[in-house]
């Protein structure tokens, strides 16, 4: 015999599922933008991206110089 989930805790895991996903996208755009993703951790606010490395690549600029 099967179990059938109530509406309600169908609701609770869709919400759970979906809070989950928008913390991941939260702390990958976080990497890759540079920008802090700060949570409470043991009752202190720490940032996620501090020990992730950035995907922000570098650039330089050339410098054009002007014959005259």
């Amino acid at each position: 015999m099967t179990r059938r989930m109530s509406s309600k805790s169908r609701d609770t895991t869709d919400i759970s599922r979906a809070l989950r996903r928008a913390a991941r996208n939260a702390l990958e755009l976080g990497i890759k933008t540079g920008t802090p993703v700060y949570v409470m951790r043991n009752n202190q606010i720490v940032d996620l991206t501090k020990d992730k490395p950035t995907n922000k690549k570098s650039r330089r600029r050339s410098v054009k110089l002007s014959s005259k």
